[in-house]
């Protein structure tokens, strides 16, 4: 079994209106994932720089950062970025470029964790309904046509309020959901805008929002999680 987690953390910028990167890692370390995937990991202006550096990580962390190589200074891809277990390896990663008016990514990566290889994808879509279709496209044709296929897990910041409709239609098609609940905004949850999603050969075992005293601060967004294991 293996525990996913996805996180708008809106750049360690707190509802209190601080920017605090220890304060994200710790509703991390009180969720306990062996996988986050992170959204708005990445300071919007200048070298748009990483929040969460390297040395936070090792020093407060279990995890490590997915190394994309696609800005010096970054995490991963326009704000996007995956976080493993210190002793997993990365077998293959890449970013997929997304069609969008602004500038919009996903990042990929299949990662040995516990003697089993998973294919990972972090995403955070457009707030337009149109490009949010175009982009959940992009992201199953990619993995379609991947020479090699895994058991796969999305996640991300979906920007989707509807059920049943648009782009979540789209992936429903080809990924099982998990029951993860509301999570934006963190105060006072109305909307289920994050999303784990995962191919048929895995299944769901476990799924919620974390809410905890400092998950309802460090973000607008509540972290959502999900247990996972091979059918």
């Amino acid at each position: 079994m293996i525990k996913v987690a996805s996180y708008n953390m809106r750049k360690s910028i707190g509802t209190d209106r601080r920017r605090r990167p220890e304060r994200t890692l710790q509703v991390l370390c009180e969720i306990g994932a062996d996988i986050v995937a992170l959204q708005e990991a990445d300071r919007r202006f200048g070298g748009k720089s990483a929040v969460l550096t390297g040395h936070l990580l090792a020093e407060h962390s279990p995890w490590k950062a997915v190394p994309f190589g696609v800005r010096a200074a970054s995490m991963g891809w326009h704000g996007n970025a995956l976080l493993i277990p210190h002793e997993a390896a990365v077998v293959d990663c890449e970013v997929i470029h997304l069609p969008a008016l602004e500038p919009r990514g996903a990042v990929m990566a299949d990662i040995r964790v516990r003697g089993e290889v998973i294919r990972v994808i972090g995403m955070h879509l457009d707030l337009s309904g149109l490009w949010r279709r175009r982009q959940a496209h992009a992201i199953i044709a990619h993995v379609a046509a991947s020479t090699i296929q895994r058991p796969t897990v999305l996640m991300g910041d979906l920007n989707d309020w509807t059920n049943g409709s648009g782009c979540l239609r789209d992936f429903a098609h080809h990924y099982g959901f998990a029951d993860t609940g509301r999570s934006f905004h963190a105060r006072r949850p109305v909307a289920r805008l994050d999303r784990i999603m995962a191919s048929r050969d895995l299944k769901f075992t476990g799924a919620g929002v974390h809410d905890s005293a400092a998950s309802r601060t460090a973000s607008d967004h509540l972290p959502v999680w999900a247990t996972l294991e091979r059918r």
